[in-house]
């Protein structure tokens, strides 16, 4: 039986994922910073050894007690997803400082550090590890700068943390979604770090969470590296490169809204 780790899994696209791995007969690990909704899912799931802690990802007290929940509990770890993450939507030059670190912190350095606390359990099991980075890693989003920021770092830092862990025969899978319908964008920051008050701007088609889990599950049962889901992004990411200056002309139109 697999034993599943999966952060930021009360909603959204961890949710979904933890549905999915609970109906192939994973055990499963959740956790989420909003403790009553985990509880919630954690008693939704029912049947099967379904445990839930919360706590705040970024802080490695909760790393220590995950790990230890797995080994105890579990038995061991063979797939940790590194699914939480937080947006905001706000202007770079009148966003806080501090909303940039809290960004970078949820999303690049908290699932760095959680995912090397782990790699001794997932080399026991030549375990695998399942990263949910962003299309806005690879390319600029108006409004998003800290996101980018913290989606390209996690990108390279899982790129280069993948050739490093396969001769221990752990695999890595990095997954580069677009726009997506989850809760994510429904808790965006604001330039202030309170919840932003205008409507987010897209790109292209957005996709359910559901679309998105099952595809991540069958890309991580073939130990695939990448997994671009939507080849519209990966068109605009290649847009950028080559073609910069319509990029921005492009992206400007879409998101004026977003910079007034």
């Amino acid at each position: 039986m697999t034993a599943t780790l999966i952060t930021g899994a009360a909603s959204g696209l961890g949710w979904q994922l933890a549905q999915a791995c609970h109906r192939r007969g994973d055990s499963l690990l959740l956790t989420d910073i909003n403790g009553e909704g985990l509880a919630r899912r954690v008693a939704e799931l029912g049947s099967g050894r379904v445990l839930g802690i919360a706590g705040d990802i970024t802080d490695p007290a909760l790393h220590t007690e995950l790990l230890e929940a797995c080994a105890t509990q579990l038995g061991g770890l063979d797939l940790l997803i590194n699914n939480a993450g937080i947006t905001h939507r706000s202007p770079t030059c009148r966003t806080s400082p501090a909303v940039f670190r809290q960004v970078m912190a949820v999303d690049y350095q908290a699932p760095l550090e959680l995912t090397l606390s782990a790699l001794p359990l997932l080399r026991q099991r030549r375990g695998q590890i399942v990263t949910i980075g962003s299309m806005a890693g690879w390319m600029p989003v108006l409004g998003r700068a800290g996101y980018c920021a913290a989606k390209a770092a996690l990108s390279q830092g899982f790129e280069v943390l993948r050739a490093e862990v396969a001769r221990d025969g752990v695999g890595l899978l990095m997954v580069y979604p677009s726009f997506l319908d989850t809760p994510i964008e429904q808790h965006a920051l604001g330039a202030d770090g309170q919840p932003a008050r205008h409507a987010r701007s897209t790109i292209g088609r957005v996709r359910g969470a559901d679309w998105m889990a099952a595809r991540i599950l069958e890309a991580q049962a073939r130990r695939r590296e990448r997994l671009f889901p939507d080849p519209g992004s990966l068109l605009a990411s290649l847009l950028w490169r080559l073609a910069p200056g319509f990029y921005y002309r492009q992206m400007a139109r879409r998101f004026a809204g977003e910079m007034e």
